[in-house]
């Protein structure tokens, strides 16, 4: 099939074998590559396209989240990420991805209050929590309990009603920090820490995780604050793996809580929440700036299969604009907790300074991403890397109930059903078993 671009803004392809020609628009989004709509497609010419990995096809339309990975730009509803990391909260971010603007004053306000209130889980999921083995990986527990919540509130499961949908949006962003804490004082022994609704919500989140009823627990100023910038930088990615999850989900009719459960398991894989960790292992392997190079070389032969973790990114061709924001973010928490000559930070800065000069990662465009200082950062902090995933799928709960309530309200949407190129055997007919050779 030939292409060629028409003066109304389409695209004719034309079947070289039969003549057949099919115009199909060209849509303009409002920033970013034009997109040919291609629904008409298998209709009139009886093809359809071969994507895997839907890396060249958009499967919905949407107001959220903008990427321009050659640029390194992260926007969300409009506004570049360096910016709501350093001069907003997640709070606030929150109510920019959930609602289309930032809040008042007396709006965020009011959204603070209404999230706090919805912060504790039903009491009966306390008893649920002990159907996991104490040794559960932390993943698996929030995939069970948060499908579970649909057991529980039956009042915000009908998709049809907005306010619904409203109420079950909060509920899932307030209650995910809760649930998260819980798995891991579970898989610890210790006893389960009811949020407080005087604290501000990373404050909120480290004090249910390292918090204790025995003894007053002191919020650490600087580690709240790099607690809530992980989550601006963790809250919306566009239209990654999980978020398609969560929208294939959410396009059969299922409620909120089953649809987010499906994006947790589709961010458990390895290629897409478990980076962070994959760091932390491989400078573990690395051990010593001084095998730095011999490391590097492995990378290189493509015969050894070793990786560069924290380096390069599906979408970004350019420095990752979060990966920024978290060098700066991890210096201020080792300082702030008084960790000098960390061997881990000074064997990724090395790292980082070795790969960026080195033409081989400079012209495959193989630049830190936002997992390179996060592990290191979480570590310092207290968590054990078994719970890098779960802080993960914590932050990006707004952006998936964002992203399933636009679905919701998208009059084009239908449920998702790929096609497929099949390569089976043809069409033969059965032979009884006993006829068999």
């Amino acid at each position: 099939m030939a292409t060629s671009k028409g003066k109304n803004e389409t695209v004719t392809l034309i079947d070289n074998i039969s003549g057949k020609r099919v115009d199909l628009p060209v849509l303009n989004g409002t920033i970013g590559p034009k997109v040919i709509d291609i629904r008409r497609l298998y209709a009139e010419t009886g093809f359809f396209t071969y994507d895997p990995g839907y890396t060249a096809t958009g499967s919905t339309e949407s107001r959220i989240t903008y990427i321009d990975g050659d640029k390194g730009v992260l926007l969300h509803r409009g506004y570049a990420i360096e910016d709501l990391a350093e001069k907003s909260d997640f709070m606030e971010v929150c109510y920019l991805l959930l609602k289309g603007e930032l809040p008042t004053k007396e709006q965020k306000t009011r959204f603070e209050h209404d999230i706090s209130r919805h912060t504790m889980v039903h009491e009966q999921l306390n008893f649920f929590f002990r159907g996991f083995r104490r040794d559960a990986h932390p993943m698996a527990i929030m995939c069970g309990v948060v499908g579970a919540l649909s057991a529980f509130y039956h009042d915000s499961t009908d998709i049809t009603d907005p306010r619904q949908r409203m109420i079950a949006s909060y509920r899932l962003v307030a209650k995910m920090p809760t649930i998260a804490a819980m798995a891991y004082k579970y898989s610890i022994g210790q006893p389960f820490m009811y949020p407080r609704n005087d604290l501000k919500f990373a404050e909120n989140f480290l004090y249910m995780m390292f918090g204790v009823p025995c003894e007053e627990y002191k919020v650490n100023p600087v580690l709240a604050k790099a607690m809530d910038r992980i989550f601006i930088l963790h809250a919306d990615h566009e239209q990654n793996a999980s978020t398609s999850t969560v929208r294939m989900a959410g396009s059969t009719g299922a409620n909120p809580f089953a649809c987010i459960a499906a994006g947790i398991a589709s961010l458990w894989g390895p290629a897409h929440g478990g980076a962070n960790e994959a760091v932390l292992k491989m400078l573990g392997e690395i051990g010593d700036k001084k095998h730095i190079k011999a490391y590097l070389a492995r990378v290189k032969d493509k015969k050894d299969g070793t990786m560069l973790m924290g380096f390069g990114h599906r979408v970004y061709k350019n420095y990752d604009p979060r990966a920024k924001v978290m060098q700066k973010t991890c210096y201020e928490v080792l300082d702030a907790l008084k960790i000098k000559n960390e061997p881990l930070l000074d064997l990724a800065m090395e790292l980082e300074q070795i790969a960026l000069n080195d033409n081989y990662f400079v012209d495959r465009k193989l630049y830190p991403n936002v997992d390179f200082y996060s592990g290191i950062i979480l570590k310092a902090m207290g968590f054990p890397t078994s719970m890098f995933t779960v802080l993960f799928a914590v932050a990006r709960t707004v952006g998936w109930i964002s992203q399933w309530s636009e679905l919701i309200d998208d009059k084009e949407q239908k449920i998702g059903r790929p096609r497929q190129l099949y390569t089976g055997a043809e069409p033969r007919k059965f032979v009884p078993i006993s006829k068999r050779t």
